[in-house]
């Protein structure tokens, strides 16, 4: 596709434009946008934090953002997708970026990219550095959309990396198996540059790549650990021990080897930008990230979870068991069609009372057949409703909950996000109450 005779007026149109312009959502590969980086002179100067990761890896970006934040610095995060808004993708000192500011960058970009073709993300990837260059900041924390090695955000040069976790998701596009997704995400690691593993049980993949290409490999629990102590935890890496640190306000006991990474990361970079301990603990307590295991309201509960894989999935079921509920879990559901959905029903291990479920309005949608079949199959006798919408969905789960219920909504960012953008149309939680 050719530069338009007439730019896009909005961030609506401009968001159209590039995702209509190359013929694939998904195309890996770093030879397209390496072109046009070099035309855009992207060479930053300022230090680049980039974490990959099968789950986790939001949160982590999540917490090196308040946390350098709270340490008074200017800091540039990049992450994907968004739920809401495509200005949640591009934020600096923890605000989005403005449409003007996204559009002004989309236009640089487009001019420089002359007949080269970009994918949506790599379009966004480009515009995003853009951004951050021309606003000034002091470091960017830079979030691989999809696996590492050929992923966009690779292309430029990380002064830190972070794998947070290895598990089985997007294996049409990494790999059939833990090893194989391993190698992929190590291609973040750079020769000489530290590179942190948050995965307790890391492939071989991984640590043989480290190795080879001499990147300075640090795991979790072996080269760096932390301990639950009381109401908080410690961190502790050689002679350094960081204790009393406040537990962090995203919900799981799996958020621990997040932390933990982070503070491997920014003890790294301590010499350039120097962040106290007392920063660290503002920045967990502070923290916060739309979608996960996030408390929207009470009686009933309503949970939000983006959990979409198995092992999100795990880690939700097990949020869930450590804070039970005095009457029903109810639970509205959808999933995407590439996606696991036998393994994820069985992953989150908790007796739902029942399942509203609902088909995705994407190319990528799962029929609502499907995902009941998927149901029965896992969970017998189940009672499942079946709605035209998620909304829909939703509100039905609403009009059926007690005030001692709770509501799950999971399975995919859409899922979650169709019921956020209910929410913020202040549709109650309950009619009754």
């Amino acid at each position: 596709m050719s530069f338009p005779q007439t730019l896009p007026a909005d961030l609506a149109s401009w968001l159209e434009y590039i995702e209509a312009q190359h013929p694939k959502s998904i195309a890996m590969g770093l030879d397209r946008v390496g072109v046009v980086k070099q035309r855009l002179n992207l060479s930053p100067s300022f230090p680049i934090i980039t974490v990959a990761g099968t789950n986790g890896k939001g949160s982590a970006c999540a917490m090196l953002e308040r946390i350098y934040h709270e340490a008074g610095y200017r800091v540039a995060c990049y992450s994907s997708p968004h739920l809401l808004r495509y200005n949640e993708r591009v934020r600096v000192g923890c605000q989005d970026a403005s449409d003007q500011a996204l559009c002004d960058a989309f236009s640089v970009v487009e001019a420089a990219r002359g007949e080269t073709l970009l994918t949506y993300f790599e379009f966004g990837t480009l515009a995003a550095m853009q951004y951050f260059t021309q606003t000034g900041i002091d470091i960017a924390i830079m979030e691989v959309g999809l696996g590492g090695r050929l992923d966009a955000v690779n292309i430029f040069e990380p002064s830190c990396t972070i794998v947070t976790s290895i598990d089985l998701d997007h294996m049409e596009f990494l790999g059939n198996d833990r090893e194989s997704i391993g190698f992929e995400k190590a291609g973040i690691f750079r020769p000489g540059i530290l590179a942190i593993c948050g995965d307790i049980n890391p492939p071989d993949s991984l640590v043989g790549h480290a190795a080879n290409i001499g990147a300075n490999l640090m795991l979790v629990q072996r080269d760096f650990q932390f301990d639950l102590t009381g109401d908080g935890w410690s961190y502790h890496r050689d002679q350094t021990e960081i204790s009393y640190l406040p537990m962090p306000a995203l919900i799981g006991d799996f958020q621990l080897f997040n932390a933990a990474c982070v503070i491997a990361a920014i003890q790294s970079l301590q010499q350039p930008l120097p962040v106290t301990v007392a920063a660290m603990a503002s920045g967990f307590s502070k923290v916060t990230l739309a979608g996960r295991f996030q408390l929207y309201s009470s009686h009933p509960q309503v949970i939000l979870d983006v959990a979409h894989n198995p092992h999100a999935a795990a880690a939700l079921g097990e949020n869930l068991r450590k804070s039970p509920c005095i009457g029903r879990t109810l639970t509205v559901f959808s999933m995407l069609a590439d996606k696991d959905i036998a393994g994820v029903i069985a992953a989150v291990g908790i007796q739902m009372a029942g399942w509203y479920v609902a088909g995705i309005n994407h190319v990528r949608g799962t029929s609502v057949q499907k995902l009941t079949d998927c149901i029965h199959m896992q969970a017998p006798g189940a009672d499942v409703q079946s709605f035209a919408d998620i909304t829909s969905a939703y509100l039905q789960a609403c009009m059926d909950a007690n005030e001692n219920d709770r509501i799950v909504v999971f399975g995919s960012f859409f899922t979650v996000a169709d019921v956020m953008r209910a929410l913020t149309h202040n549709i109650p939680v309950n009619q009754d109450y």
